[in-house]
């Protein structure tokens, strides 16, 4: 995966102009629908290099990451399915190039939205399950857009603003940290909620 690392450097580099800002919300925007390099590692490297800004820059990763999401969520409902009920070229693209994408994930989904609705996009949103596949997903299965939009602001807006949150609190300190341990806390953290939720609804 030499090409992955190469690209995750370039996305690290932004962060040493004065655009970085501006690479920060774009590179939110297109991991929402396809880009393989989740925001976070910009974010960090960004909130790092000016502590007292890291909340505004967290701010426009999750406007970035929810626009996006929309925009992920128009590909799934245009241009993912054929008047003839099959996959449209676009989306065997998508299948054949993009990581995180897979048929078999895809089917899948639709039964966790039956089931789960807002929690599935809030998981995908906070955690490091691809969240790109879910909002295209969510666009495909017709998903209720207000519930869709509520759960991505609060579940992009959790993360990102966490990370401004440790990394003005802790100051670099918290940088190894964050890299090593924050996915497995955060999928911890949304096992234990929805955990919870489970209980509540079903033996409570």
């Amino acid at each position: 995966m030499n090409w992955l690392k190469k690209m995750y450097d370039w996305v690290l580099k932004w962060a040493e102009t004065p655009y970085g800002p501006l690479a920060l919300f774009i590179l939110a925007f297109t991991e929402s629908v396809f880009f393989p390099i989740p925001p976070d590692i910009l974010l960090i490297a960004l909130a790092l290099g000016s502590i007292r800004k890291s909340f505004r820059f967290a701010l426009y990763c999750t406007i970035g990451s929810v626009a996006g999401a929309f925009a992920g969520y128009a590909v799934g409902h245009f241009a993912w399915i054929s008047p003839n009920g099959e996959f449209t070229r676009f989306a065997s693209f998508f299948f054949n190039n993009i990581p995180g994408f897979s048929v078999t994930l895809f089917n899948s989904i639709k039964a966790l939205f039956n089931q789960w609705d807002f929690w599935v996009i809030f998981t995908a949103g906070f955690t490091p399950i691809p969240y790109k596949v879910f909002t295209v997903t969510a666009g495909v299965f017709d998903i209720n857009l207000m519930m869709f939009f509520i759960a991505s602001v609060v579940s992009r807006g959790a993360r990102f603003f966490l990370f401004a949150w440790l990394i003005w609190k802790f100051g670099p300190g918290i940088k190894r940290f964050l890299e090593k341990y924050f996915n497995i806390l955060a999928l911890g953290f949304t096992a234990c909620l929805i955990g919870g939720i489970v209980v509540i609804k079903y033996f409570l």
